[in-house]
């Protein structure tokens, strides 16, 4: 079995940073791909950002530029750095694990909240 735990949202104002933190454990064999997604009130969860196994890495078009995940393949940690946050980054951030076998796991999620 495979939890995820993330770290890291909080309360910040517009214009402001935060960075996620999302840690693997258990028993996995291989990752394919690790990501965040995020799910504001009353609208469905949406992929904000992903990387792939060999560092490939994929962006909403609204967070791009802004933030920048990255991974550490020997802690099976995955991190979101996110810089000049919006109202609109509002959410409740997930990270999932894909893995090689095609199975995906998600965390418990984390809230970001960004005042105006």
């Amino acid at each position: 079995q495979v939890q995820l735990v993330e770290s890291g949202g909080g309360l910040v104002q517009a214009g402001g940073s935060l960075r996620l933190s999302c840690a693997a454990s258990g028993t996995i064999f291989s990752i394919n791909t690790m990501a965040w997604w995020r799910q504001a009130p009353g609208k469905q969860r949406e992929l904000v950002a992903s990387t792939g196994s060999v560092g490939s890495t994929n962006y909403a078009s609204s967070v791009k530029g802004r933030f920048t995940i990255s991974r550490d393949n020997a802690k099976n940690t995955v991190y979101l750095q996110m810089n000049s946050l919006k109202p609109e980054d509002t959410g409740v951030y997930y990270c999932s694990l894909t893995s090689s076998g095609s199975q995906v796991y998600w965390g418990q999620g984390t809230q970001v909240t960004v005042s105006s």
